[in-house]
């Protein structure tokens, strides 16, 4: 788990690969969540993976494309995927999770894309 320790989350976590326990990739963290205690401290409650949040964190004329094209695909206006604190397993080289990526959601436009352009290349279906 992340311990205790102050963590500079733009450079320790921002851009990290996350894996699932068996280590399958899930994604990259594209941004973070937190919420105030009762002293008004702040904490990590979750990732968030996505290209809407990765489009509001890049900014500019870029950043605008990207989030305004997620939001233009997304058929359920469910937001990223929000990963919650209590999922993390480990902070290395790679955010690692204690459960199977089947259990979380899949990011709208990863789900968009496979199903309306790579299902129609030829023998796309063998493909893992």
């Amino acid at each position: 788990m992340i311990g205790d320790d102050r963590m500079d989350v733009g450079y320790e976590l921002l851009d990290l690969q996350i894996l699932d326990r068996d280590g399958m990739e899930v994604g990259k963290v594209d941004d973070v969540e937190f919420h105030l205690d009762e002293d008004g401290v702040p904490y990590l409650t979750a990732l968030l993976v996505g290209p809407d949040v990765f489009g509001h964190r890049i900014g500019g004329w870029l950043g605008r494309v990207i989030a305004a094209t997620t939001r233009r695909l997304r058929t359920n206006r469910s937001g990223p995927v929000r990963i919650p604190y209590d999922l993390i397993g480990s902070v290395r080289s790679a955010v690692t999770l204690t459960v199977s990526r089947d259990l979380l959601p899949e990011p709208e436009l990863e789900h968009w894309l496979r199903e309306h352009l790579i299902a129609r290349i030829p023998g796309s279906g063998h493909a893992q």
